[in-house]
């Protein structure tokens, strides 16, 4: 003869004396409190987290660095040529677009010029991802960056590279 086992009870059996997923023990915080963010402590690794706080140096991204670099080489060409760069604009973008100038034939341009026309400023374009590449190291990066500005703002003044900035070196 078969018997049905006895009914205990087993609070971890039965869902509805379970509390549910995601939910801690103790009483629940009031309507208007807001309960303290926690973040999980995963695998004993420590606290998730930034590495370094965002006011240091360390912590601006590569893109942000790479601005900073043209930046740079902007304030020293306007300290010499301000009146004649007045009202043009300095970007940076990742990449060219993909159909290249007619007159670009030797590759990936690492920047490009545009005289100013109906009514929009000049501007010289600086594509980071072509410097990056073409770069070997921090040093590099910085010194291509100064000549691909240099290049664009001789081009657009119709001046020599040499002329913008007497260190540049070809």
């Amino acid at each position: 003869m078969h018997h049905a086992p006895s009914p205990e009870h087993h609070p971890e059996r039965d869902p509805e004396s379970r509390p549910e997923h995601g939910s801690t023990a103790g009483p629940a915080p009031a309507p208007d409190e807001v309960p303290p963010v926690r973040r999980r402590d995963r695998r004993g690794r420590g606290v998730r987290g930034p590495l370094l706080p965002p006011g240091m140096p360390a912590y601006r991204t590569r893109a942000e660095q790479f601005d900073d670099l043209v930046l740079d080489v902007v304030e020293l060409l306007q300290r010499r040529w301000g009146p004649q760069l007045s009202g043009t604009e300095f970007a940076v973008e990742d990449v060219p677009p993909s159909e290249p100038a007619p007159w670009e034939s030797d590759g990936v341009p690492l920047g490009r010029c545009f005289p100013a026309e109906s009514g929009r400023p000049a501007r010289v374009v600086v594509y980071r991802r072509p410097v990056d590449f073409r770069a070997a190291d921090d040093a590099d990066r910085a010194d291509l960056v100064r000549d691909v500005v240099v290049e664009q703002v001789a081009h657009l003044l119709a001046r020599t590279p040499e002329e913008i900035d007497p260190g540049y070196d070809s």
